[in-house]
C-alpha cells in the first residue's frame, strides 16, 4: 500500500469520525425524525402511548449505537442489539404486531438515517474522492449493522411470540382481538362458543394495568378480574385477555343491564391492596355493546396514561372524560388550541390551576356562583373573585365562545400538564 493511499484512508477515517460525532451530538433530534417517519408509514406501529414511547427509545438506542460504531471504528460483529430495541421487539410480539412491520421499520429507519448522513456530508468540506469513499464506508457499515440487528430482534420476536402464545391461552385472545376489530358480520352465538363467553348478554369492559415492572403481572391482573366479577355478582366468570406483561383486558357479564358499575368498582378497588390501574367502559348490550364498552375503556385508559397518575381508576362515564379523550387525539395540536382559547390561564402554575378548576365548575353548574361555591366548598365571594381573576388571566370575556372555554377547561382537567404551557423564562 502506497503512502498516499494510507494517508487517504486515514483522512477518510477522520471524516467518518467527524460526521458521526456531529450527528451524535444531535442524536435525540435525529431519532425523533426517524421515529416520525416510522409512525407515519407503518400503521401497525401506532400503538398505545407506552409502546410508541418505547419505539422512540428503540430508535434512539439504535442510532446512538450505530454512530458510536462509526465514530470509534467498532466492528459490527461485536455489537448486540440495544436493550430498548430488544424490549420493543418483545412488546410487539405480545401485541401481535406482524414481524414484517418490525423488519420494515429497520429498513425505513436505515433509509431515513442515510438521508440524514448525506445531508451532514454536504455541510462538510471534504474532497470529492474522499467524500465518495466516506459514503461507501458509512453505508456499508450501516447496512451491516441493520442486517445484524434485524436478525437479532427477529429471533427475539419469534421466541417471545412463541412463548406468549404458549402461556397466554392466545388462540382465545387472538379470536377476541379479531372480534374487536372485525368489520364483517359476526355470528355472535358461534363466537360465544369460540371464546367461551356470552356475547349476547350485557357487558362492562375494563382495561387493567400495573406500572412498568420487570415482573409478569398477568396472574395478579387475572385474579383481580376474577375476584371483581365475584364481588360484583356477575352472572358468569370474567373474560380476561393478557395484552402485555403488565396489562390486560376484561369483561364482566350480566344477564340484565347492570347500569353504571363505576362507583362500586371504585369501592372494591380502594378496599383492596396492590390494586392495578383501572379504566371502566360503560355497560353495553350484545356483541356491539361488547366492543363499544371496550373501546370506551381503552380511551379512558389513554387519558389516564397521559395524565401519569399512579394506579388511577377512571371511567368513561366520568363527566367529560370521553369528550376529553376525543379532543386529545393529537396532544400537540390540543395544547396549541388550549393556549389560544385560554390565554395565560393555560399556564402550568398552581394559581392558574385553581382558577381553571373554579371556572370549570362554575360553567358546568350553569354559571351559578352559589352552586359552584357549594361544590367547591368555598365562600360565594371567593368564587366570584376567582372567576373575575380567571377571566382577567384569559384576557377577554367568555360570553362569545363559552363552549370553547368549557371544552378547553375540560381538557386541562383531564390531561393536566400534557396540554398546558410552561411559564416563559
Amino acid at each position: 500500500m502506497t503512502i498516499a493511499r494510507r494517508d487517504s484512508e486515514v483522512a477518510v477515517d477522520r471524516y467518518v469520525e467527524a460526521i458521526a460525532a456531529r450527528m451524535n451530538a444531535r442524536v435525540a433530534q435525529l431519532s425523533a425524525a426517524i421515529r416520525a417517519v416510522l409512525e407515519e408509514d407503518i400503521a401497525d406501529l401506532r400503538g398505545d402511548p407506552r409502546t410508541v414511547d418505547l419505539l422512540g427509545a428503540s430508535v434512539e438506542a439504535n442510532v446512538d449505537t450505530l454512530l458510536h460504531a462509526l465514530r470509534h471504528n467498532i466492528p459490527v460483529d461485536h455489537i448486540q442489539a440495544p436493550g430498548a430495541a430488544v424490549e420493543y421487539a418483545r412488546r410487539l410480539a405480545h401485541q401481535g404486531v406482524p414481524a414484517n412491520a418490525l423488519v420494515r421499520a429497520y429498513r425505513l429507519g436505515q433509509r431515513r438515517l442515510s438521508e440524514l448522513v448525506f445531508a451532514e456530508l454536504h455541510e462538510m468540506a471534504i474532497p470529492a474522492e474522499d467524500r465518495v469513499t466516506a459514503i461507501e464506508r458509512i453505508t456499508g457499515i450501516m447496512f451491516d449493522y441493520i442486517d445484524r440487528i434485524t436478525e437479532q430482534v427477529v429471533v427475539i420476536y419469534d421466541d417471545e411470540r412463541e412463548h406468549w402464545l404458549e402461556n397466554r391461552n392466545s388462540l382465545r385472545a387472538l379470536r377476541i382481538r379479531e372480534l374487536l376489530t372485525s368489520r364483517k358480520p359476526v355470528d355472535a352465538d358461534a363466537a360465544s362458543t369460540d371464546i367461551r363467553y356470552p356475547l349476547s348478554w350485557h357487558h362492562v369492559a375494563l382495561v387493567l394495568w400495573f406500572p412498568e415492572s420487570d415482573e409478569d403481572r398477568i396472574p395478579r391482573l387475572q385474579q383481580f378480574a376474577r375476584e371483581l366479577a365475584q364481588t360484583l355478582e356477575a352472572d358468569a366468570p370474567a373474560l380476561f385477555v393478557a395484552t402485555e406483561p403488565a396489562c390486560g383486558w376484561a369483561w364482566l357479564p350480566y344477564r340484565a343491564d347492570p347500569h353504571d358499575l363505576s362507583a362500586r368498582i371504585r369501592d372494591v378497588a380502594r378496599a383492596g391492596t396492590e390494586t392495578p390501574g383501572i379504566a371502566i367502559g360503560p355497560p353495553g348490550t350484545g356483541f356491539e355493546g361488547f366492543r363499544l364498552s371496550h373501546r370506551h375503556a381503552e380511551r379512558a385508559q389513554a387519558v389516564a396514561l397521559v395524565r401519569g397518575l399512579a394506579n388511577p381508576i377512571v371511567a368513561a362515564s366520568d363527566p367529560g372524560l370521553s369528550t376529553a379523550a376525543l379532543l386529545g387525539g393529537d396532544l400537540t395540536e390540543t395544547r396549541d388550541w388550549v393556549g389560544e382559547v385560554l390565554g395565560d390561564l393555560a399556564l402550568d402554575t398552581e394559581n392558574d390551576e385553581r382558577l381553571r378548576e373554579t371556572l370549570r365548575v362554575f360553567l358546568r353548574t350553569g354559571a351559578s356562583f352559589k352552586a359552584a361555591a357549594g361544590e367547591l366548598d368555598l365562600h360565594f365571594n371567593s368564587v366570584k373573585y376567582r372567576i373575575g381573576r380567571a377571566i382577567a388571566r384569559r384576557g377577554r370575556p367568555i360570553t362569545q365562545d363559552r363552549l370553547d372555554v368549557e371544552l378547553a377547561l375540560l381538557v386541562c382537567h383531564w390531561y393536566g400538564r400534557a396540554v398546558l404551557r410552561t411559564r416563559p423564562s
